[in-house]
């Protein structure tokens, strides 16, 4: 059996799946409602694989796979369906992940942003942090913050991504998106560069060094509202992750800058949305939500991070809730599994507990 690029696109797009996978001795597999499915019977040979990765990668991308052992690119289904593209090498054959970016975004309200955050948007200055794993959403999650400030706000916008994922046409704003590799550099160098083009907003795809990270909190520093992410979980775990990237000698005045500029920290996961079947229907969203508040501001300055889960847990008026609440509320629904609650949740032991004084079970 052949396979080809344009078919394999398609399949995803029809089954609904979130990212296609491409390897050598195994069939394609597809991640439809967070499991990996085969699309086929019969796996792909060596050269297959080679040919079907030839296919998605120009001859420039092939060349960066051969130097540095992989690739990262945005790519169009004919339809006008896009995704980001990983290819690469392992143990001498080649693959590759497609995650299908979607092509309509999401409100707010869809994704579960309580108005709190929504409020955060209109803010002149400082920094919002959207951290979670890989593959929980926070790039759409962005993609409809800056469609709200596009389409509500007159500011210069500038998304600095890599690769770019959702294409945001100007409204009421102007948006700039300037793609690593291709437009500038480095992201790091793109936020310095973005100061000198009257940015009000600007988004950093990824703050996945200290270069980035410093120029980031900088920017937040004199004026720009500056959107970020982080592949963490949870807010205090964020805001020591930031301050440990930095220099022992330097955290004290990083910490001094966190707590003056730090807007909020969302924190999120994808987790399998169960239907009134008990079946399995999609994926649902689960968030930590941080605002700063003055209780939270000394946090962070006296180096007292730990302390923030109770400043959570009593921070309902101010818009703010812990990721466990969320969790339990999700299975007060029935939107998730038991075990996915108890898997899923910082504090499993407190989780059960509570459940069982409401008298809930398994």
């Amino acid at each position: 059996m052949q396979f080809h690029k344009d078919e394999l696109l398609q399949a995803t797009i029809d089954e609904g799946g979130s990212d296609l996978h491409i390897r050598a001795l195994m069939p394609p597999l597809l991640r439809v409602h967070g499991e990996l499915l085969p699309l086929a019977e019969e796996t792909m040979s060596t050269d297959e694989s080679y040919s079907l990765v030839k296919e998605l990668a120009t001859d420039e991308q092939m060349a960066d796979v051969e130097r540095n052992g992989g690739a990262d690119f945005a790519l169009a289904h004919p339809d006008g369906t896009r995704f980001r593209v990983s290819v690469f090498k392992e143990r001498k054959r080649y693959g590759a992940v497609l995650r299908q970016i979607p092509n309509t975004l999401l409100t707010l309200e869809q994704i579960g942003i309580p108005q709190s955050i929504r409020e955060l948007l209109f803010k002149p200055r400082g920094l919002i942090l959207v951290t979670g794993p890989t593959g929980s959403g926070k790039s759409t999650t962005l993609a409809s913050m800056i469609d709200v400030i596009n389409q509500e706000r007159s500011v210069h916008i500038i998304t600095i991504e890599d690769p770019i994922e959702f294409y945001h046409e100007s409204k009421r704003s102007i948006v700039t998106q300037r793609e690593v590799g291709d437009d500038v550099p480095s992201f790091a160098e793109a936020i310095r560069r973005a100061l000198r083009q009257d940015p009000d907003v600007i988004l950093v795809g990824e703050m996945r060094d200290l270069e980035t990270i410093a120029a980031a909190i900088t920017a937040a520093e004199t004026g720009h509202l500056v959107f970020g992410t982080l592949h963490t979980t949870g807010s205090a775990e964020t805001i020591d992750r930031i301050v440990d990237a930095f220099p022992m000698n330097q955290q004290a005045q990083i910490r001094t800058q966190l707590a003056a500029g730090l807007q909020a920290v969302i924190s999120q996961i994808l987790l399998p949305k169960l239907g009134a079947d008990g079946q399995v229907h999609g994926r649902v969203a689960a968030f930590e939500v941080m605002t700063s508040t003055d209780s939270i501001r000394s946090r962070i300055r006296d180096n007292k991070t730990n302390m923030i889960k109770s400043d959570l847990q009593t921070g309902a008026k101010y818009g703010m809730f812990t990721l466990d609440s969320y969790l339990t509320n999700l299975y007060k629904q029935g939107l998730i599994s038991y075990e996915e609650l108890i898997t899923k949740s910082q504090d499993p032991d407190s989780v059960v507990s509570k459940l069982k004084e409401e008298g809930y079970g398994s």
